[in-house]
């Protein structure tokens, strides 16, 4: 197991270098293209073209350029962006990445707990009622755009109903500290951790309820029944440990995703200065320097969440452990 945890651990650093690359030639060495006038911006003077051409080593050959870039981005922290009146790009993600931390970590804990308790009951109760409704609301949920259920959500919570006792307690839109104020940090994401939940409570039930149908009829299943354990130990021990392969893996990429970034619109929709906002303003401005480091983060974040769920295989399913 050792082997096979260095063994991927490798790969993951060979990967990241492989996205920095990618990125870095997308961004700056894309052929008749000029990064200098990129990264200076509209109408800069030759002053500035010069100083950022020297600064990033865009009259040196490519590999200089790709070293200094991820110096810039990864050591010593100091990429600036030219269109933000020279504003270090690396500490504006830094205080962005709170505040997405904690609207996906909210979230998660919301649709991971809800998800599995509606997959597993209504697999257990698979056609009857509840079953079909427990479902039914899964589809409704995923059908239902996050910006759209955000705007009703402030339209009753923020507008129309305010004032009223059940949601007086709402505070204004925007973000509130975890460090400076506990209660007020919670007050102001619990909205936007259901919003943002409400979809990933309908896929991941779904999924999980599909598995553990599906699992049912496997050989170790009818094994456990035959040695006389109850339903509930057999769907639980056996067929939710199981399932839970699968959730596992979308669950990795999905934190991921919107750790990165991929939270954007109820970022937006809420006022929540996290990244996903951050790499919107920065695409609107053409920020080169700001979108080839949210891209970066993005990454990063992304591989190593799937580098973890590998790890997680090796524990959930011997199968895996095994082959490896």
């Amino acid at each position: 197991m050792l082997m096979a945890v260095l063994r991927r651990l490798w790969q993951t650093v060979f990967v990241l270098f492989g996205i920095s690359a990618l990125v870095f030639t997308v961004f700056f060495a894309t052929p008749g293209a000029d990064p200098t006038a990129r990264i200076a911006g509209k109408n800069a003077s030759p002053q500035t073209m010069q100083k950022v051409r020297q600064e990033y080593g865009f009259d040196r050959p490519l590999p200089v350029q790709y070293a200094i870039m991820m110096k810039k981005l990864f050591i010593t922290q100091d990429l600036a962006s030219y269109a933000d009146r020279g504003e270090l790009v690396v500490p504006e993600i830094t205080r962005a990445a709170p505040v997405t931390v904690s609207l996906v970590c909210g979230a998660a804990v919301i649709w991971v707990v809800l998800s599995i308790a509606m997959g597993t009951l209504a697999a257990a109760l698979k056609g009857s009622w509840i079953d079909r409704t427990l479902m039914m609301l899964g589809l409704i949920g995923i059908s239902i755009p996050v910006f759209w259920l955000g705007q009703v959500a402030n339209l009753i919570t923020q507008n129309r109903y305010h004032d009223t006792w059940l949601f007086s307690w709402v505070p204004a839109l925007g973000y509130v500290p975890l460090t400076q104020n506990p209660w007020g940090w919670f007050k102001a994401l619990v909205i936007p951790w259901v919003v943002l939940a409400v979809l990933f409570i309908g896929v991941y039930s779904r999924v999980l309820r599909a598995d553990l149908v599906a699992l049912s009829g496997e050989d170790f299943i009818r094994t456990a029944r035959a040695k006389g354990l109850s339903p509930a130990r057999i769907l639980i021990r056996h067929g939710l440990r199981t399932a839970m392969v699968t959730f596992v893996s979308l669950f990795g990429m999905d934190f991921a995703q919107l750790v990165g970034g991929g939270a954007l619109l109820t970022e937006v929709v809420f006022g929540l200065p996290g990244v996903g906002r951050l790499t919107y303003q920065a695409l609107t401005n053409l920020d080169l320097p700001l979108i080839m480091a949210t891209v970066m983060y993005s990454a990063v974040f992304v591989v190593l969440a799937n580098a973890a769920v590998d790890m997680i295989y090796l524990l959930l399913d011997p199968r895996v452990r095994d082959a490896r």
